[in-house]
């Protein structure tokens, strides 16, 4: 049987990782070593955290070095093999370290072993010797000492962590957890290793069978912005490697192929052992865990027993402390790189408000800012980099934790479907020369659109708001009317067709497997620019298309109350602009208009705010159309409505809605006066006072995401009964059955496969 990429194993029954020498620092924690497990045996977690080749790699080594005696740090053991591959590869004896674009100083001494002949290393030779072992020996000189320190200790199990660089990934088997073998034709004089890996797998098996422990193995990738990285190789590291750093090196792309491996051979291990004690996670939970090292810099403390937890290890003290200088696990190539960390004690960012920041030594600590250019040679390297680096972001916990603040309902999402919704980004074709439509589905944490794009530079864009009903799309074509004559108002060019949104439309619907429930936002930008202006000639690209579907309900904490009712207050000082100004009639992105009265809504406690135009009419709410009912006061009270009501003919009531001069003439606006014509009512739309809808018998609003919606109170003042009114009721009803059976009204969406 084979191990699972993480998880539990009897280690009778399982392979295992290799590590390497033991630390020499003392157990100063104050906490407990875990027990041994009911069953008598003890764990040894194998920790192998891959990263690119920078100092918070050797810091965090460092830190798990000083948790103590029953952890073993072990600096890159397969960095020895790695390099001989590379030199052998290109037909190279090592003499000057040059190969494949490598350029190592260290090389030749490296490969065999032996200590170069100068003081320095004089008393350094330990470490090279070291060195000449295989991956997986290190691996069980690594358990053996444990091993010894549980047994002398009652028990508990102990750590192994593997500083590995990506690089070194193709020389790891991710299903197995050990080095893969060495063929025998890339054995050499200079280069030969002490045994065979395949030797050591079994040695390390039948030490933990003989010894009654277990072993898991758990993987970390330790990340950072490419850009950072690239960017340090410009101090003393450029010196080692000429500023001429192999692709490789950088690290980034290498992590997504580990990320990759380490999935594939969880879920092929998932198979083969469908009774393992292990859990599985795939999917959105992979058996990895990814860390910023950025994040690990500035809140050294949180991360690491973030970190800590998810190994399922215990978080202790010292792992935020070490002692400055070479230490006992540094492989004999640390004194070309580690000098940074040899400088530091420790994590600073964790220092008391009354330490001195003079003494200041952390790994964190900015003794002079760095503002570094960043080379033309290395730019392809980091738009290599830079995708693979956005994706496992998006793993970290950070990401997962970046909200500010919390939304009214306590949760981020929701529906927790649309954490992972997938959203429509792109450009249009153009067949006048051939050109594609540029468009993609993607993820919505890994959306993105141009820095340079009109609606990030200016709010240049036209949006539409359209729900999904049952297999079927609302109004599609009215909301697309209005998008395009948007557009044309605007001045937009080089504009996608109605045949590409509509396709993209039901390609994102698709996607999500959305067919009811749901909620689309379009938005049609001018475009990408070629530089920061608000010049229309300098949009070349094409409009770009978004759309952003999410599952939705009508009624919710992301809309409304449509039974009870909502609260409103009046704008402050934010007023609706006439045509002269800025034609509302255009469904423009320029929404600072009606963000500023939600903010004062939210400030109120309630659910919106009436916008007055400029002479003090009322115009809408800052999200929606307002109408209000009256009672016609010669034909009786609200009794002689709900009779009328009954009867779905409504004669003793009028409908009144402010004309549309200063406001947007929304679709569900123009839905509801048509089905209450249909009814019967009388309907006036014009001029309407802020006066006329506090003395109104009933009042609602009306909007594509949330219908129609009972308002019970205006500044203060109660509207009616407080209640949903049953002329609101009716149209409410009239509304959602016109939905269901005015099939002319919408679009079918295509079965998805």
């Amino acid at each position: 049987m084979q191990p699972q990429a993480t998880g539990y194993y009897l280690f009778s029954s399982v392979h295992s990782i290799p590590i390497n020498i033991m630390s020499s620092q003392p157990n100063n924690s104050e906490h407990s070593i875990p027990n041994p497990s009911s069953d008598g045996t003890s764990t040894i977690t194998i920790i192998h955290c891959w990263s690119a080749p920078r100092s918070r790699s050797t810091a965090l080594l460092y830190s798990f070095e000083a948790r103590g005696k029953d952890t073993v740090a072990l600096d890159e053991p397969l960095y020895r093999r790695w390099l001989q591959e590379k030199i052998r590869g290109s037909g190279g004896d090592g003499s000057n370290g040059k190969s494949y674009g490598i350029s190592r100083p260290y090389a030749e001494p490296f490969l065999k072993g032996v200590a170069p002949d100068d003081d320095d290393n004089a008393t350094e030779s330990w470490r090279w010797e070291r060195e000449k072992k295989c991956f997986n020996e290190r691996v069980y000189d690594a358990v053996a000492s444990i091993v010894e320190q549980d047994l002398s200790n009652n028990g508990g199990g102990g750590v192994v962590f593997l500083k590995q660089m990506a690089k070194f990934a193709n020389l790891f088997d991710f299903e197995t957890n050990y080095e893969t073998d060495i063929s025998s034709s890339n054995n050499d004089n200079d280069c030969e290793q002490t045994s065979q890996p395949s030797r050591w797998k079994h040695e390390i098996t039948n030490l933990a069978s003989k010894s009654n422990f277990r072993i898991r193995h758990k993987h970390v990738l330790l990340i950072r912005d490419p850009l950072s990285v690239l960017g340090s190789w410009m101090g003393k590291s450029g010196q080692v490697h000429g500023n001429n750093p192999h692709p490789d090196e950088v690290g980034i792309v290498q992590l997504l192929d580990v990320y990759s491996k380490i999935v594939g051979a969880s879920m092929i291990n998932n198979a083969d052992n469908t009774n393992s004690a292990s859990t599985s996670q795939s999917g959105l939970n992979p058996p990895v865990v990814v860390i910023d090292s950025d994040d690990l810099a500035a809140q050294p403390r949180q991360v690491m027993q973030d970190l800590c937890s998810d190994l399922d290890i215990p978080f202790r003290d010292s792992m935020l402390r070490w002692e400055p200088g070479p230490h006992r696990c540094d492989g004999p190539w640390a004194k070309w790189w580690y000098h940074d960390v040899w400088e530091s004690n420790g994590w600073d960012a964790d220092y008391n408000d009354d330490d001195d920041i003079t003494k200041n030594t952390g790994i964190h600590h900015p003794r002079t800012p760095k503002y570094r250019t960043v080379p033309p040679t290395l730019l392809p390297a980091l738009r290599m980099s830079m995708p693979s680096y956005g994706f496992l972001q998006t793993l970290t916990a950070s990401h997962r934790q970046r909200a500010f603040a919390t939304p009214p309902s306590g949760k981020l999402y929701e529906d927790p479907r649309n954490e992972h919704v997938f959203v429509f980004v792109g450009t249009p074709s153009d067949p006048s020369n051939g050109k594609r439509s540029r468009g993609r589905i993607l993820p919505r944490d890994m959306a993105a659109i141009s820095p340079f794009d009109s609606s990030v530079q200016g709010g240049d864009a036209t949006w539409e708001g359209i729900r999904v009903y049952d297999g079927r799309i609302f109004h599609l074509h009215r909301h697309l009317n209005r998008l395009f004559r948007s557009a044309k108002a605007l001045g937009f060019e080089n504009v996608h067709t109605r045949e590409e949104i509509v396709d993209a439309i039901f390609r994102v619907l698709a996607a999500n497997g959305m067919r009811d429930g749901a909620h689309m936002r379009l938005t049609l930008t001018r475009g990408e620019k070629v530089t920061s202006s608000m010049n229309p000639n300098f949009n070349v690209y094409g409009t770009t298309l978004i759309i952003l579907p999410e599952w939705k309900p009508t009624e919710g904490v992301t809309t409304y109350d449509n039974t009870k009712g909502v609260s409103l207050i009046t704008a402050g000082t934010c007023r609706r602009s006439p045509p002269s100004t800025l034609d509302n009639k255009i469904h423009h992105n320029n929404m600072i208009q009606n963000i500023l009265p939600k903010i004062q809504a939210n400030l109120a406690g309630v659910a919106d705010a009436i916008m007055l135009d400029v002479e003090g009419f009322v115009s809408e709410t800052n999200a929606t159309n307002l109408f209000l009912v009256r009672y016609d006061s010669g034909r009786g009270e609200e009794t002689g409505v709900e009779v009328a009501v009954e009867s779905d003919c409504v004669r003793n009531v009028v409908l009144v809605t402010p004309s549309a001069d200063h406001c947007l003439p929304g679709i569900t606006r123009d839905t509801v006066l048509l089905l209450a014509e249909e009814l019967g009512m009388r309907i006036e739309v014009r001029r309407v006072s802020l006066s006329e809808f506090y003395c109104a018998d009933e009042v609602f609003t009306t909007g594509t995401m949330g219908e129609l919606t009972p308002v019970t109170m205006i500044d203060g003042r109660k509207i009616g009964k407080m209640k949903r009114g049953p002329v609101t009721s009716l149209l409410q009803k009239t509304y959602k059955k016109a939905v269901e059976t005015r099939l002319d009204w919408s679009t079918e969406i295509p079965p998805f496969s």
